[in-house]
């Protein structure tokens, strides 16, 4: 399925070069960093280096992007906002749940439980989409592309068969969100950028983490812990947006060739993250790390505990929030 993903990305390249022209004669090559905060390898990486290979594809050379994973540029995942914004770099990928502390309504999707799968993160999404333009915009940047992670998990030490198994335990957290629902639930939240999650696990300064099938992966999880949960309890996704004034000082033919691209390639890195979920969970399971049912009562014990932090959110974000939050509900019948 991964793969399927990948020749459908090749496909759309060879669209875009057939169905884009650049309407400008040929300028200097115009060269842009783009940071990740992810090893390489992971599939956002790989999505970032498809979306580059069709963007100088599609500007005959004219535009060429850089990938650096792994944070190797220096910044860190919460800070892309403002890294971007600021100009410190032109392009820049993010986690959008990590730039909470500019603007909380990028962690709206992180609420516990209110999208069950995929198809309805692409629902929310529409109703989600306009705020996350509207504040790109107001940190001086555009939206290319928004890809969503795979489901989440909760990786353990130990067997859990109810919430009492999970007292008391160290759990990596990544946002405010995850931060309080974990404490709420009875475990003990540390919250920690993902360049941190491997070292704290080999100190054993935590016993269990949240995340998704593909950093399980990311960080070798079969080293440290024996348990994988499928909670699907949030959703998270990751931007790639390039800065106004990099973008204004392309040519107007450049610049319609990189949207088309982004445009066409978004659905297709879904379905990369939609195969992720499962080829990475395969990988984990191999090496020895139990893919545990969730117990019905456990899992009710979880929503239950969470559940007023929707409420509780939308009373901060106000109207835009709540229209939201209504928008999809409504949407899905909810």
């Amino acid at each position: 399925m991964a793969q399927a993903a990948k020749r459908a990305a090749v496909a759309l390249a060879s669209a875009a070069l057939l169905s884009v022209s650049l309407t400008a004669t040929a300028v200097a090559e115009t060269e842009w960093d783009l940071p990740l905060a992810w090893p390489d390898g992971n599939f956002h990486v790989e999505n970032a280096k498809t979306f580059a290979k069709v963007v100088g594809q599609v500007t005959g050379g004219e535009v060429s992007i850089n990938i650096h994973p792994g944070g190797s540029l220096g910044f860190k995942g919460p800070e892309m906002l403002n890294a971007v914004g600021d100009g410190l770099v032109p392009i820049g990928e993010m986690l959008l749940n990590q730039q909470v502390g500019e603007r909380k309504i990028l962690g709206l999707e992180t609420q516990p439980y209110i999208i069950e799968d995929l198809d309805q993160l692409a629902v929310f999404h529409r109703h989600l989409r306009p705020a996350i333009e509207r504040v790109a915009a107001e940190y001086n940047q555009k939206v290319l592309y928004v890809v969503p992670w795979p489901r989440q998990y909760v990786y353990t030490k130990v067997e859990a068969t109810g919430v009492a198994d999970l007292a008391g335990i160290k759990i990596r957290t990544y946002n405010d969100t995850t931060t309080e629902m974990f404490n709420r639930i009875g475990m003990t939240s540390v919250q920690l950028p993902w360049g941190e999650v491997v070292p704290s696990l080999a100190a054993g300064t935590i016993d269990a983490v949240t995340t998704s099938a593909s950093s399980g992966v990311d960080g070798k999880f079969w080293e440290f812990l024996t348990h994988m949960y499928p909670t699907s309890h949030v959703w998270s996704s990751n931007m790639v947006s390039v800065n106004l004034d990099a973008w204004a000082e392309l040519t107007e033919g450049q610049r319609d060739a990189i949207e088309a691209a982004a445009r066409m390639l978004e659905p297709v890195f879904w379905q990369v993250s939609k195969a992720e979920d499962a080829a990475k969970s395969e990988i984990l399971t191999e090496r020895g790390v139990a893919m545990a049912e969730v117990p019905p009562a456990m899992l009710a014990d979880m929503q239950a505990a969470t559940a007023p932090m929707l409420d509780e959110a939308l009373a901060e974000l106000g109207d835009e929030g709540q229209a939201i939050i209504d928008g999809f509900f409504q949407e899905i019948g909810r």
